[in-house]
């Protein structure tokens, strides 16, 4: 009882331990991939913005297994992330298609142009 009081507050805790395992998974790494998995999933938090925790867990357990499966290989971090990494880190965020907090401005700026289309016609 007192479990779903405070995941109603605070959200699942079970997205919560998945999500500390696989920040754990990505700090044990090896150089450079600790480095190059942390700087990605920095990026991730703020580039994301997906608020839906079923989405935001599955995409930072990839990251994790993906960089794990390259250190083990020793595949070159230019081989993984390509030229830019920016467009790799964006790429890779773009296929978790989870709800995201722009999603609702988005919408708050669509309905409010109807609205003021809506009045500009009276």
């Amino acid at each position: 009882m007192v479990a779903k009081w405070i995941e109603a507050l605070t959200g699942s805790l079970e997205q919560k331990k998945q999500y500390r395992q696989d920040e754990a998974r990505i700090e044990s790494l090896p150089e450079p991939y600790a480095t190059a998995a942390a700087a990605m999933h920095r990026y991730f938090m703020y580039y994301g913005g997906i608020t839906d925790g079923d989405t935001l867990t599955a995409m930072f357990t990839d990251l994790a297994d993906l960089w794990e499966r390259a250190a083990t290989d020793r595949t070159p971090i230019r081989a993984i992330v390509g030229d830019d990494p920016v467009e790799f880190a964006e790429t890779f965020a773009q296929a978790y298609a989870g709800r995201k907090w722009i999603d609702r401005e988005r919408l708050r700026l669509v309905r409010a142009i109807e609205d003021a289309e809506g009045r500009e016609l009276r």
